[in-house]
């Protein structure tokens, strides 16, 4: 069954009780966000195909060579360059690339994008060995990647503009969520952390049926019991029914529920009590007519972890590199601004359990360690109940309060890396005394190296609560892709310019 997202563009305020409205009018928002991708896809292949013919054969009118026995002396290449961006205006479409069910969350979206492009390229390259065309190579390689970086560029331009109206309840699926209410609630929570994914939860059905009360702990309305859907719909305006647990419905109603679905406009989405589950790990397959789904268990391949170390090495080692001036300049800053050695070295639990000597800057007076006891009884108002923090901790140092704004005592740490103690993106390296209070599913973070940066670092560092930070290092671990480590740098890369958090 596949899972689809429609959405409306407005909130409607509407009486759960009293007769049956017609729908609200809800403007649809999905063939204007697509025109807005068309026009910008089109702009965007025009100046770069375009400015790769005028940078490759300047304004002259350059020829293509085809074969004389085809009887097709020469060809404008203003005539080819508007032809490929035809094809690949056509290319993205046939792709999909432009689905309501791929923008604005995932990545999805991009992997269209750079497959298609990928795939044209590759056919116009067969097609011109076959017909023995002459076609620039310089001009094709200088197209491809900047075609596809300017693309995925433009895409990632329209994803913040639209991800900043679905946190505002626009441009989102108005969804009816169907089942117990323990599990619409836990599904409602998940949906309500990620706005971008575009899941706007207007009212659930549940067994009891307790028209005009609240799912408890939230505020969405009841609007009756599971056998009363079609008229929540129409109260409602939902587009998408979620059914988030089938114990108190049997096949048939879900089969029912399918059925009275308007077609092209609402939606059925399954919502398994799964959570912080990748897709790569997730297969649907379809056994003697039951669509199963599949949960594989975590792998990690040589070649992934090959690749994982290789890009580790190339990026710290450069990075050192680069940043020798500045840690040169670091080091002498910390040595002349207080009494003590430049580096801090600290105990850390890393791969496999194994403990390490973690690298920064020195932040902190000399005897932090021991000001800790007396610190721990204090009120503390950062961190959670696990992690001690405070956020005007007397141990830091002036310097040092500046360094770990901007995440410079960190530094030293690629050292780690460099050394294969740590890597540039994994969970949080915890401290020995912070493991020994781990429940025992815990423990499943150290299947992978610690890093540098990770999710718990881009998702909120020390304003996370325990349960937060464990759930974003263990979907790190089980879930991880090279990709995902691109995008987590990047973010880190954009946090640290404009600090918002306290380190870590």
């Amino acid at each position: 069954m596949t899972t689809t997202l429609t959405d409306s563009r407005h909130e409607t305020e509407l009486d759960p009780v009293g007769p049956t409205p017609n729908p609200p009018n809800l403007r649809d928002w999905r063939p204007a966000y697509a025109k807005r991708l068309i026009l910008s896809d089109l702009l965007v292949l025009i100046v770069v195909v375009f400015g790769a013919q005028i940078i490759w054969f300047g304004m002259g009118n350059a020829e293509v060579a085809m074969r004389d026995d085809l009887r097709i002396s020469e060809l404008s290449y203003w005539a080819f360059s508007t032809g490929l961006v035809i094809a690949w205006m056509w290319a993205l479409s046939l792709i999909d690339s432009r689905s309501h069910r791929v923008v604005g969350t995932g990545m999805a979206e991009y992997r269209r994008v750079v497959d298609c492009s990928v795939r044209l390229f590759g056919y116009v390259a067969i097609f011109a060995f076959l017909l023995r065309v002459d076609l620039a190579r310089g001009f094709l390689l200088i197209s491809l990647p900047a075609g596809i970086a300017a693309l995925v560029l433009e895409r990632w331009l329209w994803r913040r503009w639209i991800n900043t109206r679905r946190r505002r309840g626009e441009y989102c699926a108005r969804v009816l969520l169907v089942g117990s209410e323990q599990s619409v609630a836990e599904i409602a929570h998940e949906l309500r952390r990620a706005p971008e994914a575009g899941y706007l939860v207007v009212g659930a059905c549940v067994p009891t049926g307790k028209v005009a009360d609240m799912i408890k702990g939230t505020s969405i309305p009841i609007m009756g019991a599971v056998s009363t859907i079609d008229r929540a719909l129409a109260v409602t305006g939902a587009d998408t029914v979620a059914v988030t647990s089938t114990d108190d419905l049997p096949a048939s109603k879900v089969k029912q529920i399918s059925w009275s679905l308007e077609a092209g406009r609402q939606h059925l989405v399954l919502a398994p009590s799964i959570i912080d589950i990748a897709g790569p790990r997730l297969h649907t397959r379809p056994v003697a007519g039951l669509p199963l789904i599949h949960v594989e268990t975590p792998r990690f391949s040589r070649g992934q972890l090959f690749a994982k170390r290789m890009v580790d090495l190339v990026l710290s080692v450069g990075g050192f590199v680069l940043l020798s001036p500045l840690l040169i300049a670091l080091a002498i800053v910390v040595r002349l601004s207080s009494p003590g050695p430049v580096l801090f070295r600290q105990t850390r639990v890393g791969l496999r359990g194994r403990e390490f000597t973690m690298l920064k800057f020195r932040t902190m007076v000399v005897n932090a360690e021991e000001m800790l006891t007396e610190l721990s009884a204090a009120q503390r108002d950062a961190g959670n109940e696990v992690l001690f923090k405070l956020s005007n901790d007397p141990r830091v140092t002036r310097v040092g309060r500046i360094m770990r704004k901007f995440s410079l005592d960190e530094l030293p740490q690629l050292l780690n890396v460099i050394g294969g103690s740590m890597s540039l993106v994994g969970p949080r390296p915890p401290l020995p005394t912070e493991v020994e209070n781990y429940a025992e599913h815990v423990h499943r973070r150290f299947l992978a190296k610690p890093g540098i940066t990770g999710a718990w670092q881009v998702g909120g560092r020390s304003t996370l609560s325990w349960e937060e930070s464990v759930r974003l290092d263990l979907s790190y671990v089980e879930n991880w892709s090279l990709v995902g480590d691109v995008l987590i740098l990047f973010k880190t890369v954009r946090a640290v310019v404009a600090p918002g958090a306290t380190a870590h």
